[in-house]
């Protein structure tokens, strides 16, 4: 018997009730050094920046979460991309990430870019490698406030919407 909970996009813009969902997602992969872990503070802090895939049948259970962040007039950051082990293989991140281009388009962002250990899945939407060292300042605060900073491992990508 084939599981359907996960065939039918279920994305929508994340609420207070997600919060500690998303939190124990980004945890779970945090603490396998996959992704860098948010407080649960900044998840409260950046709230509008998540949508989230939930289960089909009932819309609350949440399988997979992504931030989309300006940062400046027409640069945004994918972030917080994370899919439960269990629904893996199932497209929902690759759903999440077009959504995130489908927003950020509706906001006239023109480029995206990503910190991420996954650069190969990044690479399948056309995002390519860059230098962080080519990144506005501006993404630097967030930067300087991460437990591994300075000795970022972080592999940052960046693709045009143009």
């Amino acid at each position: 018997m084939t599981d359907n909970r996960y065939t039918v996009p279920m994305i929508r813009k994340a609420t207070i009730e997600d919060v500690k969902s998303i939190h124990a997602i980004l945890k779970y992969y945090g603490d396998r050094d996959e992704l860098l872990s948010r407080p649960l503070s900044k998840l409260y802090d950046h709230l509008r920046d998540f949508s989230v895939y939930t289960h089909l049948h009932d819309g609350k259970a949440i399988v997979g979460c992504c931030a989309l962040q300006f940062c400046w007039e027409d640069l945004a950051e994918i972030r917080s991309l994370a899919v439960v082990r269990e629904a893996m293989g199932k497209s929902i991140g690759r759903q999440l990430v077009e959504n995130a281009f489908v927003e950020a388009r509706q906001y006239k962002i023109k480029s995206l870019f990503t910190l991420t250990y996954k650069p190969a899945f990044f690479e399948k939407f056309g995002f390519v490698k860059i230098d962080k060292a080519d990144l506005p300042i501006k993404i630097w605060s967030d930067c300087i406030q991460c437990v591994k900073f300075p000795d970022c491992d972080e592999t940052a990508m960046i693709r045009s919407l143009e």
